[in-house]
Order: structure tokens, then sequence, then C-alpha cells
């Protein structure tokens, strides 16, 4: 049996992503193997593509990228209970892919993966939709968390046009935050106007945002698209303010599935969704790189 799959080789320009025929192993105890339906393209994926973020194994290439996927169960081990041949799943970080890549990652039309990472799903789902909020939904709920209790205060999302950005800008208007999405070109925040910030730009913005917040505000850091170096008042944390951050490496199958139920609970309106195949992968990095596309965008066999 052989699948087609995104194939790098080296790191360098979108180009670099190839598809190519894979042959694929026999399932190891635990395992179960899905047939793609959805797998969305992260800012990771770009990072690791180009050479900034280093693939953390001995032998880097061929990598197959992608962070997340959302299948059909096609196979399953014979030692695996917990999911059946045409139930639907979906899985993200915990190796798949990324700087760890202890697997091939999500840009394949076959994907194995441990049955402890996944994260089950109705059968009924259509698999673009959720694909389009998959990771950026669980980074936005699992960062939101750090921010306390949002019912009636005000949230400022920064980079909001962004994946984990839009999703989580539907995120704290259902749990109940007046939301402010700030944009690129968006006037800045008056100072101590919100009660908290979810921030996936940092770099000269970061002090901006923290002058935003309300004395006993609390920040977390998702990302830090223009930089990692930011400076800020620090007379400001007298006021009682709270600085944080959260990242998915944390992230485990627990957490992936009770994350998954919330999220399906809610029922989010899907952010700005450009689909395309998985042999337009190259492209849809482009197009990212570019800024041309708003929201997500999703790969499909």
């Amino acid at each position: 049996m052989k699948s087609q799959a995104v194939v790098m080789r080296r790191t360098g320009p979108p180009e670099v992503l190839r598809v190519e025929e894979l042959a694929l192993v026999p399932l190891a105890r635990g395992e179960v193997r899905l047939r793609s339906l959805a797998s969305a393209i992260n800012h990771s994926d770009l990072e690791i593509r180009a050479g900034n973020w280093p693939i953390l194994r001995q032998a880097r290439f061929p990598y197959v990228p992608g962070l997340e996927v959302v299948g059909e169960v096609v196979e399953v081990a014979d030692d695996v209970s917990g999911f059946a041949v045409g139930e639907r799943a979906w899985t993200t970080m915990q190796g798949l892919g990324g700087v760890r890549a202890e697997r091939d990652g999500g840009y394949a039309e076959y994907v194995t993966v441990s049955a402890d990472v996944l994260a089950p799903l109705p059968a009924d789902l259509d698999a673009t939709r959720f694909a389009s909020i998959g990771l950026a939904g669980v980074t936005a709920l699992e960062a939101l968390r750090r921010l306390g209790p949002l019912g009636g205060k005000t949230l400022l999302v920064s980079g909001a046009t962004g994946g984990v950005g839009a999703v989580a800008v539907e995120i704290g208007r259902a749990l109940g935050a007046d939301v402010v999405a700030l944009e690129r070109g968006s006037p800045s925040p008056p100072p101590g106007s919100v009660d908290a910030v979810l921030d996936g730009v940092a770099g000269p913005l970061f002090p901006t945002l923290i002058s935003a917040l309300r004395p006993t505000g609390r920040y977390c850091l998702v990302g830090a698209a223009a930089g990692g170096e930011v400076s800020f008042d620090v007379w400001s944390l007298l006021d009682g303010r709270v600085l944080t951050g959260y990242s998915t490496e944390t992230l485990d199958g627990d957490v992936l599935r009770a994350a998954t139920r919330e999220l399906l609970a809610l029922r989010l309106p899907p952010p700005p969704t450009t689909v395309l195949p998985l042999a337009e992968a190259a492209r849809a990095h482009e197009l990212l790189e570019r800024r041309e596309v708003r929201g997500r965008v999703v790969l499909v066999p």
C-alpha cells in the first residue's frame, strides 16, 4: 500500500515541497492509520520549511510536514480497542510533523499515529470545517484558560486575522467576553482599556498591549509573529498585571480529547478558510507568506 505525501528533502522556499509516493509500513502495536480528509497549515510549517526552526531529530530528511490531520480510520492495530475502521478522528502536535517530527506529518493521503494521541469526531462532521478550527482552536482555547473567566470581561486579541487569532475572537465571544480584534492597521488600544490580552504578535506591539491592560489584567503569549525581542515599563507590573504564555508543545491526548469536546460544544463559526489540494502545498505556503489569505488554509487529498 502506498500514500501520496508532500515531502521535503531540504529546507528552503516553498518549491522544496514536492509530492512523492511513499510506501506504508505495517502498523506497530498501538497504532491507527487514517485516510486524510483535511490537513490545516500552521505557521510552524512555514518556519520549519524555511529552515528557521530546526527539525529536532538526527535524520532530518526526508520530512513530511503537517502538525494536524482530520481523517477516517482505515486500519487499526490488533491491540487497539478505542477506534474502529470507518470512524472519524483527528490529532495534532504530539510528535506529528513539527520540530519533534517523531512521525511523518499530516500533508499526506494516509497518516499513521498512535491511538493515544487521537481524539474521536462525530461521523457527520464536516472535516474541512473542523480542520479550519483544529489546532488553532485548541491553542486559543487552552491559552484563553490562562486568562481566567472571561464572561463580562474585555478581551483584546492581537493578530486577529491569523489562524489562532481568528478562532480566539470567536471563542472569546462564545465565552461571554467583549472582544477587541486587533488587526494590522488597527488603531492602538487606549491604555487601561482591557481586562485580558491574547497575543500572537509581540515585537514592537508588546508595550502597547501591556499598557492596554487594566490593573490586575492578564496577558498570555501564544506567538511572536513580529519578533520575540520586546520591551516595556516594568513599573506596570506593580498594579498586579500577570504575564504568562501557552504552547501546544505540552499537549497530550487527554487534553486534546477534552479540548475537542469543548470546541464541538461551542459550535464555532469557521474562520475564513482557503481550501487547496494537497498537490498545491507549495502554492499554499506562498499565499500565507505573502499574506494573501486571511484565516486558515486547509489541504485536502
